[in-house]
């Protein structure tokens, strides 16, 4: 069953939307605090969001473009504003198609449909600009060339391609790869970075994890 993230401030706009999906055997997820919004949808796993424009905090369009710098997961921009500059900026932001508020109820899922099979296969993958990380299986996909990584490795560079550039703390990774940050031997995480380096670099991606002296990482 597919996973679609609704991200609607509008309560009884969400709550239709979430009754449309229900009725077309989809399953839903809805994103309530918009603090950190692109994070919320993230620990989802979508595989598709329906993403309004005005949220509190950062506009649709930002949390769009944000979304599309970590994941391949398709967008669905809803805004009630019918404006062809509005759509033009959607598509600009990585939006992969575009409705107006309200929409009907056969186009909505019609779209959505679409949108669905396009995608089929490819909501998985992560995209490390340069590079891709199957996170089912862990593959590492450069060029023309594939590289299978430990599961501790992939978990590593899943959590740094969905926060690249932002810093990545150490007790994040405990928890990523253990369940717990308690008890653990750094010396075990310098372990499994190191392999992943070692991979990275045989792949033509030397440097692209920076070390942040005493708390963490980020990829570059």
């Amino acid at each position: 069953m597919k996973r679609i993230v609704i991200a609607e401030d509008d309560l009884f706009m969400r709550e239709e939307l979430g009754d449309i999906l229900l009725k077309e055997q989809y399953e839903i997820a809805v994103v309530e605090d918009f603090r950190h919004t692109v994070r919320e949808i993230e620990k989802c796993s979508p595989d598709l969001v329906l993403l309004d424009v005005n949220l509190p905090g950062s506009s649709g369009f930002e949390i769009c473009r944000e979304l599309k710098k970590h994941t391949a997961v398709p967008v669905l921009i809803l805004t009630s504003r019918d404006q062809l500059s509005d759509e033009l900026h959607a598509l600009d932001f990585g939006a992969d198609d575009y409705l107006t508020k309200p929409c009907h109820k056969e186009r909505l899922v019609a779209r959505l449909s679409n949108l669905l099979r396009r995608y089929e296969g490819r909501t998985h993958l992560l995209d490390g600009n340069g590079f891709l990380l199957d996170r089912q299986t862990y593959t590492l996909y450069v060029d023309k060339t594939s590289k299978v990584l430990t599961e501790n490795e992939g978990k590593i560079l899943e959590l740094l391609m969905t926060r690249q550039g932002e810093l990545v703390s150490k007790e994040e990774l405990f928890f990523a790869l253990w369940g717990t940050t308690e008890y653990i031997d750094e010396n075990a995480l310098q372990v499994n970075m190191t392999r992943l380096r070692k991979n990275l670099k045989e792949q033509s991606l030397d440097g692209r994890i920076d070390t942040v002296r005493g708390k963490g990482y980020r990829l570059l």
